[in-house]
């Protein structure tokens, strides 16, 4: 992990879970009393902290047992079970490696309970915040130039005005006709959350 640790720390990866962002591969790690990553492993080859959280030692003497037993993805949130010191809640916030829109489409991912080591299956549901998170990747990856992207953006908003008004069969035009135009290869996951937003 990228933060130094002091000898009052102990430091040992435990219980990680998903974070649902679409299109990508992300997950919480508690590190006892090293506190709490978010990682991208979408690049499993080269794995990338995009956020944390570190309390530091519970003693600055010696060390004690104790720190994030555990951290979890639930509904928007993150949880972490802190052995001496509580419970924490944590909410993501956006940077640049961590879109307003993903973490808006991860917190559309609910569920009744969850058992973090079950790692349950989720699905992302067809939403604006879904498109615009594939449109967040396209431009963080520079695989998008400045007037297409505008294009895109003209387009979702307009369909989502529609959709806001009821009428969606101006919206679902608006989707399907953006849809055909990205047409290369990089947009594919782009294109195929418009059309699934489209026919909805």
């Amino acid at each position: 992990m990228p933060a130094a640790q002091t000898n009052q720390e102990n430091c040992v990866s435990h219980l990680p879970s998903l974070v649902p962002v679409p299109g990508r591969d992300i997950i919480t790690q508690a590190w006892y009393q090293a506190g709490v990553s978010v990682i991208d492993f979408t690049d499993s080859a080269n794995p990338k902290e995009i956020g944390y959280y570190d309390r530091g030692p519970i003693s600055s003497t010696g060390l004690v047992l104790g720190g994030l037993w555990s951290s979890y993805y639930y509904n928007g949130r993150i949880f972490g079970s802190e052995i001496a010191r509580g419970f924490d809640v944590w909410n993501l916030t956006p940077t640049a490696e961590l879109s307003e829109n993903e973490i808006a489409a991860a917190a559309e991912v609910q569920f009744d309970r969850l058992t973090p080591q079950h790692q349950t299956q989720f699905v992302n549901r067809p939403s604006f915040a879904v498109v615009r998170s594939y449109r967040d990747q396209l431009e963080r990856a520079g695989d998008v130039d400045a007037k297409t992207l505008a294009q895109i953006d003209k387009f979702v908003d307009r369909a989502e005005e529609f959709a806001a008004a009821g009428q969606h069969d101006a919206a679902s035009a608006q989707l399907h006709a953006l849809a055909s135009q990205l047409r290369e290869p990089e947009f594919a996951s782009l294109r195929a959350a418009l059309e699934a937003l489209a026919n909805t």
